[in-house]
């Protein structure tokens, strides 16, 4: 069963290892520091490696004592060894945060070709599946318990409004295929929560707003500004006391959830 920490601290994760799956890159990185802040051992893992020693640069130039290792999501076979492999380093596995995604261009749903759809599903949903499944075994076999963080998205749970990129000179929208993928994985995560939840693992899911990797274009970043009650853009940090308090024993009670970050955008 899952471990209660007997320090007053409830959301302290010292002596527990992590793995943070995108962690090289904005909402991961600022996640892996939020976990790592709070005592965790972490390892990022993502397909660049390049990216992966800038953000451990970053993130140890702090003291917080971060490890790397390439992995592809999308193969399960080198999911499950990197898993293996980052459980034995760290000496523990009871934080498994599934955060990495690639996404093709989401074009208007009738040009859309077919594939597009079928390449995002396979980055997104089933890269979460292989490792969550992955890290689920490990716990299991280490008799650990733990806490398995999927990362979903408000737009999982509403639809994307065409109105946000009408007439912008933007790289990318949000369409069909990232919200059929992003609403998979709320669906998975309930799952996992009924499924391994007698095994003291806890299953949770964080779903972000409006956080824009680029503010260049102001007409988005305003538009996306006021898309939401409180009238402010999110932050990669903002997403910080939401994994802690899934991955600790602050959560200790909470599975099966999704917790939407998203400044209230989604109960227009």
């Amino acid at each position: 069963m899952a471990r209660l920490n007997p320090t007053p601290n409830v959301f302290d994760l010292s002596g527990r290892g992590a793995i943070v799956t995108g962690g090289g890159t904005h909402l991961g990185t600022a996640m892996t520091r939020a976990l790592a802040t709070q005592g965790a051992r972490v390892c990022i893992v993502g397909r660049r490696p390049e990216i992966l020693a800038d953000a451990v640069a970053e993130l140890n130039a702090d003291g917080l004592g971060v490890v790397s290792r390439v992995l592809d999501i999308t193969n399960s076979d080198h999911v499950d060894q990197i898993v293996t492999e980052v459980a034995a380093e760290l000496g523990d596995l009871s934080i498994m945060v599934c955060n990495a995604g690639a996404s093709a261009e989401d074009t208007f749903p009738p040009d859309q070709p077919v594939q597009t759809f079928v390449d995002t599903l396979n980055s997104h949903l089933v890269g979460t599946f292989s490792c969550a499944q992955a890290a689920a075994r490990s716990m299991r076999d280490a008799r650990i318990g733990g806490s398995i963080v999927t990362i979903s998205s408000m737009q999982g749970s509403v639809a994307s409004d065409p109105r946000l990129y009408a007439g912008l000179d933007l790289t990318y929208r949000s369409g069909p295929a990232y919200q059929s993928a992003k609403a998979g994985i709320i669906g998975l995560t309930r799952n996992l929560a009924a499924e391994l939840g007698p095994l003291g693992i806890r299953a949770n899911c964080i779903s972000p707003g409006f956080i824009p990797k680029d503010t260049a274009n102001p007409g988005f970043v305003e538009r996306g500004r006021r898309g939401n009650p409180l009238g402010i853009i999110g932050e990669p940090g903002d997403l910080a006391g939401a994994v802690v308090l899934l991955a600790s024993d602050a959560g200790r009670f909470i599975t099966g959830h999704n917790l939407i970050v998203d400044g209230g955008w989604s109960v227009w």
